[in-house]
């Protein structure tokens, strides 16, 4: 799997296309370009051939337009995939705004509501833009969307007791728990096109097989469990169970810490 990462390209440059400071106006004889076609192209070809067919040469070609010319307004490949994942971001919904935040500047609900909310905000975006997942953002793209998308998921553990470190930590672990289990998912369906296979079909293709060599006095817990989880799922794995069970337990876990930290649980409809 093709893997890019964001914070690749030259900083200053990098900033001024997120945050579109010094955009050039098209040249007279040349196609109406400008940084945010050229994105949104980009974003096409990523979500329709994958990342690793993605271009400067490629964006070109669904423009209708000689590769050249993209450098006037992107320098390069770097740059834009900075900007890909910036402008897909900003189709996460972010309600509770300036003009519906309550009075401590939070999104109506309690902070577990929000929190899930958030994640299953994440998981649509990731589902709907697949090559998210192999860009590593570990030095992210510090565009407007992200930096709403970070102040917005913040804004939903404020105030209920926390540190500030804590608050970063604590959302960082909610959107990394979804990162890594749409992940799964989104290999599931892959493998399900390439092989014409559902993960059920290969279950009960092997699962023949598997009961005349699991011994169970070998793997006694293997076998049991195993049974049990392939008759609950018809699969060796389901990613919807995966998500929601995981999800359910990191946000138990956040409210013992939070418990811990305040002495008692925040009011859900409140804090």
């Amino acid at each position: 799997m093709t893997t890019e990462y964001t914070g690749r390209g030259d900083p200053a440059r990098s900033l001024a296309l997120l945050w579109r400071t010094g955009e050039r106006a098209s040249r007279k004889g040349k196609p109406d370009l400008s940084v945010d076609r050229i994105v949104r192209a980009a974003i096409e070809v990523a979500d329709t051939e994958g990342l690793a067919a993605l271009s400067m040469r490629k964006v070109a070609e669904r423009l209708g337009v000689g590769t050249m010319s993209l450098y006037t307004y992107v320098p390069g490949k770097a740059e834009l995939i900075d900007v890909m994942l910036d402008t897909v971001y900003g189709e996460l919904p972010l309600p509770g705004g300036e003009e519906a935040a309550d009075a401590a500047g939070k999104p109506d609900g309690g902070w577990r509501a929000r929190l899930e909310a958030i994640a299953r905000d994440h998981k649509a975006l990731y589902h709907r833009h697949p090559w998210m997942l192999q860009v590593g953002s570990s030095r992210p793209p510090l565009g407007p969307n992200v930096t709403a998308v970070y102040d917005h998921s913040l804004r939903a553990v404020d105030g209920i007791g926390l540190s500030d470190t804590e608050m970063d930590a604590v959302v960082t672990l909610v959107t990394g728990f979804v990162n890594g289990a749409v992940r799964g998912a989104v290999e599931a369906e892959q493998v399900e096109r390439l092989t014409g296979m559902t993960d059920e079909q290969w279950w009960w293709a092997h699962a023949p097989f598997l009961s005349k060599v699991m011994d169970p006095r070998r793997y006694p817990v293997a076998a049991r469990v195993g049974a049990a989880a392939g008759e609950a799922h018809n699969a060796p794995y389901n990613p919807e169970h995966a998500f929601e069970f995981g999800l359910a337990r990191v946000l138990d876990g956040v409210e013992v810490f939070v418990r811990s930290r305040v002495g008692s649980a925040p009011p859900e409809g409140g804090a």
